[in-house]
């Protein structure tokens, strides 16, 4: 089976946007290209791959609905306000259809809890419960790796909530990740987090 996911975890990891427009190019299936435009639209900004967003219909399993929900939810941070409410609902029912289907797919959880970390606390949003998530997250990559998540995902992520926290030791726990000489998405995001 050939498949983006066969390389996208490298080629995000390396902040290769053009690998990944390739990739979105060859993208055979809805699954696919939702997946592909997840990971290139946080590199590239570009609007033309959160524009005419597929329709729910074409999702398929809870993966489906995490990567669209995060979509929506990339759409909702680029819309002008008037936007924001209907483009920020429709993300968060999408995520919680994935989540119905299966609460413990690595994409769902990986999402969720992206999404807490950035939604505002007056909308739910919870820099606690998305490291809780992150961390389970952690947890089931290492029983059951997944293509288009890199294991070293979520340890970043961890660092990022623990520092937004306030957490003692983060600098500790950044400098152990970057001995461990990251990729350079994620070298360039612990040393000049956004």
């Amino acid at each position: 089976l050939m498949s983006p996911t066969d390389t996208l975890a490298t080629l995000y990891a390396d902040n290769d946007a053009s690998g990944l427009a390739r990739l979105h190019a060859e993208a055979l299936t809805a699954s696919d290209d939702l997946l592909v435009r997840y990971r290139l639209y946080p590199l590239t900004e570009d609007s033309r791959y959160i524009t005419d967003l597929p329709d729910e219909t074409d999702c398929h399993s809870a993966q489906d609905y995490a990567l669209l929900a995060a979509l929506w939810g990339y759409r909702a941070a680029a819309a002008p306000p008037w936007r924001l409410p209907a483009y920020g609902l429709r993300s968060v029912d999408l995520l919680e259809r994935g989540h119905r289907l299966d609460p413990g797919d690595p994409y769902v959880l990986l999402v969720e809890a992206q999404s807490l970390l950035y939604r505002p606390r007056l909308f739910g949003g919870s820099t606690e419960a998305a490291l809780a998530g992150f961390e389970k997250l952690r947890d089931v990559l290492r029983e059951h790796p997944t293509p288009g998540i890199s294991p070293y995902e979520p340890e970043v992520w961890i660092w990022y909530c623990l520092r937004k926290l306030g957490r003692p030791n983060t600098d500790r726990i950044r400098d152990r990740l970057l001995a461990d000489h990251p990729p350079p998405l994620f070298r360039q995001f612990l040393i000049d987090p956004p």
